[in-house]
Order: structure tokens, then sequence, then C-alpha cells
């Protein structure tokens, strides 16, 4: 008989104790603690994962593996990989409903050369042949497979082999071994080891699926990200088209990359010049834009900014950003109104990232004050200039990385001004550039000298 033990598992992070607690003592969360049994499996009726044992070697001499990746059809997603899809590595994809997690896998899993197993535990086979005729037309050595339990799991893929599986998604999976409901703490530790064991012995390249919490955390243990070799994240808003694929962990390649797709009717598109995507064409100049030179991962893009500054109606000023840090737009506004003179204080200001993209990047503060200052005093600022700094506490620019990468690509797409740091543009070669390279030290000698220039061109 299998011997049985209960425990007391906190939901929010993992945690294990004897008894009940009110308070989980590792992570804060009130009420989080629930009852979960444990059951130990007897030699006679083993688990179906092999337990092979390697005895320890010298690291000098173990070979390495002459195992290539698997170049994917998707080039985006190779490079978010690193290079591709390593044999063997489990990949956790994580995102909010409806951001097309599955669709991306169903679009890797039909352009796999090589057998693949997807399994849900969501949909039912004829709903994923549905949206795979919708999406993807035919797709060959494609088999699909609608179950839970990570046992029959196992020997499904000990039986079909593939060379590829895809699951989803992690939550819905339960282990035979643990008695607690699906999506618990302890059914995904112990499903996701199950399937690791199994897909690392036999270099059977995983993507699991992963759900969020309203936080945009993955749900589940936090050991779970630890436990697997690939974090990746789908962001985006579902009611615009672009989706931001980035790496939050990677054994094999660099975290720094980044995937952009456009959903279509015909699935994830993979977007190749996002700078031309997310700049408007505008045929005469309207207050409050001004374009950003921003890096997403490894790659410069150029954003459109928008911002919209007017008399608050009902006493109480409002501030609303999408696609950009409320508090750093409260802090740039104060930097304003302290170091440049504006009084933004009793006026609502609203931001925008074009395109529905959020951007993180330090450099885009500039561009976010520039079009704050066109809106404020309904002046259009030139639709050939760029913008790329840091703004400090004291007005100060500060300098960005990568220069050389942003000043390429406005070059590249036709910008004929480009406002930057003066300490980024020591040693800079600016005549190998096309464009013309202003460097300022502060905020305020910017402003005199864009608000001079705009008036005289009135």
């Amino acid at each position: 008989m299998a011997k049985t033990k209960a425990t007391f598992v906190c939901q929010n992070c993992g945690a294990n104790s004897p008894k009940w607690i009110g308070k989980c003592p590792s992570c804060n969360e009130w009420n989080s603690y629930v009852e979960e049994v444990v059951k130990k499996v007897s030699k006679a009726n083993p688990n179906p994962v092999s337990n092979r044992q390697a005895p320890p070697v010298e690291l000098s001499l173990v070979k390495p593996t002459s195992q290539d990746r698997y170049i994917l059809e998707d080039r985006e997603l190779n490079q978010v990989l690193g290079g591709g899809l390593v044999p063997g590595s489990i990949v956790l994809l994580g995102g909010e409903p409806g951001i097309g997690k599955s669709t991306l896998s169903l679009q890797v899993a039909k352009d796999f050369k090589g057998k693949v197993l997807y399994i849900s535990g969501e949909e039912s086979p004829e709903q994923i042949k549905m949206r795979s005729d919708r999406l993807l037309g035919k797709a060959d050595d494609l088999f699909v497979f609608g179950e839970t339990s990570s046992s029959e799991i196992l020997r499904q893929m000990a039986e079909i082999e593939p060379q590829m599986v895809v699951i989803d998604s992690v939550q819905t999976i339960h282990s035979e071994l643990v008695e607690s409901a699906p999506g618990s703490v302890s059914q995904i530790r112990q499903a996701t080891a199950e399937i690791i064991q199994y897909a690392k012995q036999r270099s059977i390249p995983v993507i699991l699926i992963g759900h969020i919490t309203k936080d945009g955390q993955i749900a589940g243990p936090k050991v779970l990200e630890h436990m697997v070799d690939v974090v990746l994240q789908f962001e985006g808003d579902r009611h615009h088209l672009f989706r931001l694929l980035r790496s939050m962990k990677n054994r094999f390649g660099s975290t720094n990359e980044l995937g952009i797709y456009e959903m279509k009717n015909e699935g994830l598109i993979a977007v190749e010049s996002p700078s031309k995507v997310l700049i408007s064409d505008r045929e005469e100049g309207l207050s409050g834009i001004a374009i950003a030179a921003s890096m997403e991962g490894m790659r410069p893009m150029l954003i459109e900014t928008q911002a919209l500054v007017s008399t608050a109606a009902y006493g109480t000023p409002q501030r609303s950003a999408t696609g950009f840090d409320l508090r750093r737009l409260n802090m740039l506004l104060a930097v304003l109104e302290k170091r440049c003179g504006f009084k933004l204080s009793k006026k609502d200001v609203f931001l925008n990232m074009a395109g529905g993209i959020r951007v993180e990047d330090p450099a885009i503060d500039l561009a976010v004050m520039a079009a704050i200052l066109s809106s404020n005093v309904d002046i259009a600022l030139p639709m050939q200039n760029v913008y790329c700094a840091e703004v400090g506490l004291s007005g100060e620019l500060r300098p960005v990385s990568r220069i050389e990468q942003r000043l390429k690509e406005a070059e590249k797409l036709g910008f004929e001004r480009f406002y930057a740091s003066e300490h980024n543009l020591s040693g800079l070669n600016r005549g190998a550039y096309k464009l013309e390279i202003h460097g300022f030290k502060r905020i305020d000698e910017l402003f005199k000298h864009q608000l001079s220039s705009a008036v005289s061109s009135e």
C-alpha cells in the first residue's frame, strides 16, 4: 500500500508547514495555506519515469554534446531562444489569456521538421483541429492528445517517441503521486518534475504553456521557473495588433533578445521592421508627438510618443500613462515644473505609446518630456526629430547605451535630426552619419533651443 502524508502548502510561494498557518512566514500572504496529501509510491508501483543513475565524472573528462539546435521556421523565436531550440530543453511560455500562447505553440509545432506531440488539457482535439485549419492549414507529423494525467502523458511519449512536445498548459496537468487539485503548488511542481526528468533523459525539447496571475507573474511556485531552462513572457495588449516575446531566463543564450509579432487572421506574423509600423504617417505636424529612439533587448526601435495636456476640468488633475510607468511620468512632470518652470500641477496629462507596446527603456524620457511640452504650448515638433536621453532629477541629460545602433536606425528611416546627451556624443564620429546630431547637458537648454527654433519656423 502507498503511504500518505498530509502537509500544508502555501499556494503563493510553495512553502511547507506541518500545520495550518494564517500568515505565510515566507511571502507574508494571508490565508494561503491549503492542506495537501502526498502519496509515497511503493516499490511495486514505481513512477513510470526511469531513474537511471550516472556515476560522478571528472569535469575535464566530460565530452560536450554534439547535438545541434533545432532551427525553427519562426526566426523571431529562434532569436529569442539564442539560435534555435536545444534538444532536451524545457521552455516555459507565459502570458495573459488570449495573448497568443497557444497560437504561437501550434505554429511552432506545425512547422517543426519532425514528429510533434501536442498535449492539451484545456481544449479537445476537435477544437485544436478547427484552430489549426483556420490558421495553419494542413499539418503533418503532428499528434494531438487531450490528457491531464502526467503518468498517461509519459506513457504516450514513450509510445509515440516524438521529437518535440508541447503541453498546454502546465497548470492543468496532475500527478497521481500528489492528492490535490490540478493547478496547486504541489501538483505543478511534481508533474513538471516528472516531465522534465523524462525529457532530459531522451533529449526531447518541451514547450510548457503557463498561466499568469493578476500581478503578471507565472502562476504556481517560483521554483517552477528555476526548474525549467528557458522562461519566455508574451506581452502586449490583446486589443492591439503587436505582441512582444521577451526572454526572462535562458540557460542557452542571452536574455536581452526580443521577438515582435503582429496578430492577424492567419496567426502571429513576425514583424521585420517594427519602427516603420510604430510610427504613423503624418502629412502635417501635430502637437504632442515626439519620436523616441528606444532599445528593446538588442534591437533598436523608433516609437511614437503621444501626449495630451489640458486644463483640469474637475479641480484634481489626472495622470494617465499607457505603455509607460506612471510613477516615472509623475517624476518627469516634477522635473519639468521644477527645472524648466512649466506649471503643470493644475493640468491633466495623458501619455500613450503608439502600438500598445510597453516601454521600459529610460532613454525614452527625453521624448516623453518633449511630447508633453509640445502639447502644453500647442506647438508641433518637427517631424524629422528623434529624441534619446535619460533625464535625471536635477534636469541633467544622462547618457544611454548603444547610441550608435539608435543613430543607425534613425538614419535608416530617413530622420534628419537626433537629440541626445552631450556625454553620449564624446568620442562619437558625427561625420559618419547623415543626421544632424545635437548634444545637450541639461533639459532646460534643449527646450530653449526647441522653442526658439519652433517659434522662428512659424
